[in-house]
C-alpha cells in the first residue's frame, strides 16, 4: 500500500512539473511573437518619419542657368537630331506662332542612342538656342529604398518646371524609373515613382511651354504606357556619327587645343569607325597628355595616331622582350598583309603598318576606308580575303612550311567568318544560291557551305601567294624597313619598295 502511494505522489509531481514546463514554453513564444510585434511596430515608424523627413529636407529644385552657354554649334555630328529638334527651339521662342494655327508640339520627347553620342549636350543646346531654364536629372535620383520618397521628388521637379515655364526638362537614364512594370511584383509601392511620372506628363495638358526630354540606352525596357502618344510620343534617333560626323567632332575639339600644321582630322576620323562623340573626345585629350609628356608645344598628328591606336589596341608594350627571330618573323608576317593590300585591286587603303606590340597584337597594319561602307561588294570581300591570306603566306614563303606560326590565328579566323558570311547569308555562292542558311542546316548543306568556304580562302590564298612572289623584292625591303623603323606610314612604304631612303635617314 505504501509502495502504491509512492508510485502515485511520484506521477503527480511528473505531471505537475511536465504541465509547468509547458506553460513556461508557451509563455516564451508568446513573449517572442509580442516582441516581434512591437519591433515591427517601430521599424514602420521610424521608416515613415525617415521618409517624412527626407521629403521634407528636399532641397528646392532650381534650374542650372548656366547651361545657356550651350548652342548647337557645340554639337556636331547629328544633323538630322539638330534638324528635329530646331522646332523645338522655336516653339520655345514664340509659343502663339504655334498656338494660333492650333498646332501642339509633343510634350515629351525621347532621345535614343548609343552611350556617347551627345543626347546630354543635345538637351542643353535646345535649352541655350531658347535662351529658357534648363532642369537637370538622372533616372537613378528618383531610385529609393523609403516608400514614396521617389514619387515626391517627381513631384517637386514638375512643381519647379511648372514656376519657371517656359522651360525644358531633362531626364537622362530615363530606362531607371522607367522600365515595364511587372505585375507580380510583392511591393506594389515600388512602381510609385513611375506611376507619379506618368500622372505628371498627363498634367500638362493645363500647363503650356514645357518640353520633357529623356535620354535613353534601352527603349525596349520603357513601359508602353510611358512612351503612348501624349507623353513621350516622339523618339528622336542620335546614332553613332559617320565619317563625315567624325570630321566635324575632331575639328570641334581640335579646335581647343594647340595644333600642328599636319594635323588632318579627315585621316583620323577615317580610322575611328563605331567611335562615338565621347570617344572622340578621349582620342584629342590623350592626343594633348601625350604632347604635355614629350614636351611639345603643339599636338602633331603622330600625337592623334598614338592616342588612336591606345584606345584601340592598348598602350605600347615597348619592355615586352621579344626575340629578333620572333621581330623578323612578324616584320615579315606584317609586310606580306601590306603588299597584298597595295597590289590587290579594291582593297581598303592602306595607311601603316607597324610591328610596335600594342596588346595582344605584336604588329598589325592598318586600313582606312575612304567612307563608311554600308554594304559590301563581292570584290571587296575577296579582296579582304586575299590580305587575311597575307600574313600566312609571308610566313611560308621566307621560313618555310614547317616553320609557320600561330600568328596567324586571327587572320584565320577572320578570313573564315568573311567567306561564311558570303556563303550562308550575301548568297555569293553558285553552289549555295540565292539562299539564306541558318546556324542549323541539314548535313548536306552543312558539307556544301564548308566546302564553299574552303574553297574561296584556298582562291585567296594562291592569290595572295602569287603576289608575294612577284613582287618577292619589294616584300624583303619592306620588312627590313620595318624591322629598322618599327612604324611606317603610307607615303614611307611606297618609298621603301621602290629601293629609296627615308627622309628619317637624313
Amino acid at each position: 500500500m505504501q509502495h502504491n502511494e509512492s508510485n502515485i505522489n511520484y506521477l503527480y509531481s511528473y505531471l505537475t512539473l511536465g504541465t509547468f514546463f509547458k506553460e513556461q514554453v508557451w509563455n516564451t513564444i508568446r513573449f517572442l511573437i509580442g516582441m516581434v510585434l512591437i519591433l515591427s511596430l517601430i521599424e514602420a515608424q521610424l521608416q515613415m518619419k525617415i521618409s517624412f523627413s527626407l521629403v521634407s529636407k528636399q532641397k528646392e529644385i532650381m534650374p542650372d542657368m548656366s547651361e545657356k552657354k550651350y548652342r548647337f554649334t557645340d554639337v556636331q555630328g547629328v544633323d538630322e537630331a539638330k534638324q528635329e529638334l530646331q522646332d523645338i527651339v522655336d516653339f520655345l521662342k514664340d509659343p502663339e506662332k504655334y498656338k494660333r494655327l492650333g498646332g501642339r508640339l509633343p510634350t515629351g520627347i525621347l532621345l535614343i542612342g548609343p552611350p556617347g553620342t551627345g543626347k546630354t549636350l543635345l538637351a542643353r543646346a535646345v535649352a541655350g538656342e531658347a535662351g529658357v531654364p534648363f532642369f537637370f536629372c538622372s533616372g537613378s535620383e528618383f531610385d529609393e529604398m523609403f516608400v514614396g520618397v521617389g514619387a515626391a521628388r517627381v513631384r517637386n521637379l514638375f512643381a519647379a518646371a511648372k514656376e519657371h515655364s517656359p522651360c525644358i526638362v531633362f531626364i537622362d537614364e530615363l530606362d531607371a524609373i522607367g522600365g515595364t512594370r511587372v505585375t507580380t511584383d510583392h511591393q506594389p509601392f515600388s512602381r510609385m515613382t513611375l506611376n507619379q511620372l506618368l500622372v505628371e506628363l498627363d498634367g500638362f495638358e493645363k500647363t503650356d511651354n514645357i518640353v520633357i526630354i529623356g535620354a535613353t540606352n534601352f527603349p525596349e525596357v520603357l513601359d508602353k504606357a510611358l512612351v503612348r502618344p501624349g507623353r513621350f510620343d516622339s523618339r528622336i534617333s542620335v546614332p553613332l556619327p559617320d565619317v563625315r560626323g567624325r570630321r566635324e567632332i575632331l575639328k570641334y575639339y581640335l579646335g581647343k587645343v594647340p595644333t600642328a600644321d599636319n594635323v588632318d582630322a579627315a585621316i583620323i576620323a577615317r580610322g575611328t569607325v563605331g567611335f562615338s562623340g565621347a570617344d572622340l573626345s578621349n582620342l584629342v585629350n590623350q592626343a594633348a597628355i601625350k604632347a604635355a609628356l614629350t614636351s611639345s608645344s603643339l599636338v602633331s598628328m603622330d600625337h592623334l595616331e598614338f592616342a588612336k591606336d591606345k584606345i584601340i589596341m592598348g598602350p605600347e608594350r615597348k619592355n615586352a622582350t621579344i626575340e629578333e627571330n620572333n621581330r623578323r618573323l612578324v616584320a615579315f608576317h606584317e609586310s606580306g598583309h601590306a603588299l597584298v593590300a597595295l597590289y590587290t585591286r579594291d582593297a581598303l587603303p592602306v595607311h601603316k603598318a607597324t610591328i610596335m606590340p600594342r596588346g595582344s597584337a605584336l604588329g598589325m597594319v592598318t586600313q582606312l576606308p575612304e567612307k563608311d561602307e554600308l554594304s559590301w561588294s563581292k570584290k571587296q570581300l575577296l579582296a579582304r580575303l586575299d590580305v587575311c591570306m597575307g600574313g600566312r603566306v609571308a610566313e611560308e614563303l621566307i621560313f618555310g612550311d614547317d616553320s609557320i606560326t600561330s600568328g596567324a590565328a586571327s587572320d584565320v579566323q577572320q578570313a573564315t567568318e568573311i567567306a561564311k558570311a558570303m556563303v550562308a547569308k550575301y548568297a555569293m555562292s553558285e553552289k549555295a544560291g540565292l539562299v539564306h542558311y541558318h546556324d542549323k542546316n541539314s548535313p548536306e548543306a552543312e558539307a556544301m557551305i564548308e566546302n564553299e568556304v574552303r574553297q574561296l580562302i584556298k582562291d585567296a590564298y594562291e592569290r595572295a601567294r602569287n603576289i608575294l612572289k612577284t613582287h618577292s623584292t619589294e616584300h624583303k625591303r619592306l620588312a627590313e624597313a620595318l624591322l629598322r623603323y618599327e612604324t611606317l606610314n603610307l607615303e614611307e612604304i611606297k618609298t621603301v619598295i621602290q629601293g629609296k631612303s627615308l627622309k628619317r635617314d637624313g
